[in-house]
């Protein structure tokens, strides 16, 4: 990285002498007969082109840096025009006097703006695309952390649904586990991946509420529509199941009384609009309703799909409803 720059700032620098130098050779092109030998005109514009980027490169490597950065800028201010005005002493005292002095201080100070202008419109180039390189490894790094909270989030929830057929000594326990397997693996291997078929996303919704099925036995009617052209729409993977779970953990699983459960999902010029609402037990603590998988959810929602969605909850005594809309155009 560092070479890079190095090599970046040689670079510029050479092609900003080579610049004034083609400039000062065309300026005074037209009194180039007042020199004895083309050597002495060439030499004439190579020793001024030294003498002003001198005097920029003082100020961009020197002053800047240890001067101006470091919140001095009265010091700053003041040592550039010292060392302007020196130079243009040098430089001008000696032909014209006084007047030459001034003509080249004047000249210096618009060189040197100009230097600055330069200067600082490349560094908060750089600066910028150093906060967005920051940004998306922080993004990638969140993004990251969240989707391995995913795994043992749900894991923890399956296991719990297993338990409990073990506990009744349901002849269907085996068969449960091997659908647990498969979504462990679906799982695993959609993790991997930025986004996955919309499509496979849905599949796995449904085997998860099927193995939830069997689970709460007939207490609990599910209905889950989907409508829509999914061909070719993609996801980010394992964002929509934490509706569901939530949905079974805080309906249907937390009473015995009959509950409901209907997931709709409807597919309309590249938006997805996933509906899900299940009833409410007669008795449940407001606390039980906040979870890690909820903010979870809504956190990576604001990562990956920054203004193209929607989520509206609503929590009312009969039924807790969520509305999650998703523009998958960004994704696809």
């Amino acid at each position: 990285m560092f070479k890079t720059l190095l090599k970046n700032t040689l670079l510029l620098n050479i092609s900003a002498f080579l610049m004034v130098l083609i400039l000062e050779i065309l300026s005074v092109w037209a009194i180039k007969d007042r020199f004895d030998t083309d050597y002495l005109f060439y030499m004439h514009s190579v020793n001024f082109t030294v003498f002003i980027m001198g005097t920029i490169w003082i100020n961009h490597f020197i002053l800047i840096p240890y001067v101006f950065d470091k919140k001095r800028y009265l010091l700053y201010t003041l040592l550039l025009i010292l060392i302007v005005f020196l130079g243009a002493y040098l430089k001008g005292y000696a032909k014209n006097g006084w007047y030459g002095v001034s003509k080249m201080f004047f000249f210096l100070i618009y060189t040197t703006g100009s230097g600055m202008a330069a200067y600082f419109v490349r560094r908060n180039i750089i600066f910028r695309r150093e906060n967005e390189e920051k940004e998306k490894l922080q993004k990638e790094m969140e993004l990251n952390y969240l989707k391995e909270q995913v795994n043992p989030h749900f894991l923890f929830n399956s296991l719990n649904s297993i338990y409990a057929l073990s506990r009744q000594q349901s002849p269907e326990t085996p068969e449960v586990v091997m659908q647990l397997s498969e979504l462990m693996r679906y799982q695993l291997e959609s993790s991997k991946k930025e986004t996955v078929l919309l499509k496979e996303e849905l599949e796995f919704i449904e085997n998860y509420l099927l193995l939830e099925e069997k689970r709460l036995s007939k207490r609990c009617t599910v209905e889950f529509l989907i409508e829509g052209n999914l061909s070719g729409l993609k996801i980010s993977p394992m964002l929509l199941i934490t509706f569901v779970e939530n949905a079974i953990k805080h309906g249907a699983q937390s009473t015995n009384e009959p509950s409901s459960i209907d997931i709709s999902v409807i597919v309309k010029n590249a938006t997805l609009y996933f509906c899900v609402k299940n009833s409410k037990p007669s008795l449940i603590p407001d606390s039980k309703r906040k979870g890690f998988g909820l903010e979870n959810v809504k956190r990576r929602l604001q990562l990956l799909y920054p203004n193209a969605h929607a989520l509206e909850i609503k929590d009312s005594d009969k039924f807790y409803l969520v509305n999650l809309s998703v523009d998958l155009a960004i994704s696809n």
